[in-house]
């Protein structure tokens, strides 16, 4: 198997694993006040980031007339209280075949992007506009919700949360993911046979002991 074809293997896998699944696996969780704004699904790709200067989005433009597509955009706008991200980036990176955003800040026209269907996590949404003057950066590491990104890690987001799958861990965090799907599985098996949580994850013997 070529690396390429490795790759979409390894996310094709991911994508199908829930959040708090890979979480527990070893993902690196990115802080709760980066939520789901729009889309229906999972998100999964690898990442391209971001860091625009406080108001101004600039540099996001020129990333999203970059991205390959798949790309999951992460963003750091270093200020909440301006809407980096409407309606016209959303149709410029659906055409470009861009995943999806990730965006510590804030967006606007919020009911354009739902119609449309583009998967956007962010803080919420905001307002003022931006200007498009200063240069910022497009592929350093960088932090969002508290967490730090770097290019070509694969961002896996649904409803409950984001995660972040570093590239060297990923055929590990792949691995315990997937195994403990299969335990919950058959748990989940035994609940519906009439079995308890209590019995089944030895909570009767912990409270016991306290």
């Amino acid at each position: 198997m070529t690396d390429g074809a490795d790759k979409t293997v390894t996310l094709t896998r991911l994508r199908a694993l829930d959040t708090a699944t890979l979480y527990e696996s070893g993902a690196l969780v990115m802080g709760p006040e980066i939520r789901m704004l729009s889309g229906d699904g999972r998100l999964a790709g690898p990442s391209l980031t971001v860091m625009c200067p406080p108001g101004d989005n600039l540099m996001i433009h020129i990333a999203v007339a970059q991205a390959q597509p798949g790309t999951v955009l992460v963003a750091q706008c270093h200020n909440p209280g301006y809407g980096v991200w409407g309606e016209v980036l959303t149709v410029a990176a659906m055409a470009r075949g861009i995943a999806g955003l990730v965006l510590d800040g804030s967006v606007r026209d919020l009911g354009a992007i739902r119609r449309l269907g583009f998967p956007v996590f962010a803080r919420g949404t905001a307002l003022p506009g931006t200007a498009k003057r200063a240069r910022g950066m497009i592929g350093a590491a960088t932090t969002c919700g508290g967490t730090l990104v770097r290019s070509g890690d694969i961002i896996v987001a649904d409803e409950s949360g984001i995660v972040i799958v570093q590239t060297e861990t990923a055929h590990s965090i792949l691995a315990k993911a997937e195994e403990r799907c299969r335990k919950e599985a058959a748990i989940m098996d035994e609940l519906r046979g009439g079995r308890t949580t209590i019995e089944l994850l030895g909570l009767d013997e912990k409270s016991a002991e306290s």
